[in-house]
């Protein structure tokens, strides 16, 4: 019987049971990659050739990421790019995005970060021209409580390694930044974690866009807030997010891998 247990008590038996039951489906990072740029498009982070996403690869100071001229709905497993730190072509055919110059940065900053995911969603980028931060204030948004930088000045087009040093100092040690005049950028220790963020920061934005028009945001209480951020930032329920956004993907772009 469990209803005289805790909370607390609760919270740990779920979590055994999500590590027991949402089993993880087997991907290579270039599927999970592709997976994660057809997710994100369908979800309104298309805007032309504009964004980057790319995760590390085996050998240091390397990482897979999407050929400049496809948008994120033409990315598959097999066009996926290999580079090194100055964007050099390792594996692959075409170049990369110029602004990927910064994902180097980040790389390099953070030894925790495993995937970067840039875009320019629209609600995110509405919300980044009004130079406000995002406020986190709905359970759905919690894994952003406390974790989303902000970057109010813009740098301009982001290809130099100025631009790679201001971005990687401003999002310090959170895993999600909202660019001013710019747009969004979420990192994770995994791919799905990123591709989990990256569906929520413009989830986040949209939200905010619409209490803003009606009212007051009202906070979060911090310590009720901060228990959902780390029950909802776990890696299985990232994994059985990703797992969801994958099928769906799959179900709409049966080519991406």
């Amino acid at each position: 019987m469990t209803m005289h247990l805790g909370k607390q008590d609760l919270m740990d038996s779920a979590e055994a049971s999500m590590e027991a039951e949402l089993a993880a489906t087997e991907r290579t990072d270039r599927e999970k990659l592709a997976l994660t740029c057809r997710a994100l498009f369908d979800a309104g982070h298309d805007a032309g050739l504009a964004g980057q996403i790319s995760s590390r690869a085996d050998a240091p100071g390397t990482f897979l990421t999407q050929r400049l001229g496809l948008g994120f709905d033409e990315i598959t497993a097999q066009n996926l790019l290999l580079v090194d730190e100055d964007l050099t072509v390792l594996e692959g055919s075409g170049m990369a995005n110029p602004a990927n110059r910064f994902h180097s940065w980040i790389y390099r900053a953070r030894p925790d970060v495993q995937c970067i995911v840039h875009t320019h969603p629209l609600h995110a980028a509405a919300l980044a021209m009004l130079e406000i931060p995002l406020e986190v204030s709905q359970m759905d948004i919690a894994p952003l409580y406390d974790d989303c930088a902000f970057l109010p000045d813009w740098p301009g087009v982001p290809v130099g390694n100025e631009e790679g040093e201001i971005i990687s100092a401003a999002l310090g040690d959170k895993r999600a930044i909202l660019l001013a005049h710019h747009g969004q950028l979420v990192v994770g220790a995994s791919i799905e974690e990123a591709c989990s963020l990256a569906h929520l920061i413009e989830r986040g934005a949209q939200l905010q866009l619409l209490a803003m028009s009606a009212g007051e945001i009202k906070p979060l209480p911090p310590r009720l807030a901060q228990e959902a951020h780390d029950w909802t930032l776990s890696p299985r329920r990232s994994v059985a997010n990703f797992q969801y956004y994958a099928r769906r993907a799959l179900r709409r772009h049966p080519d991406a891998i």
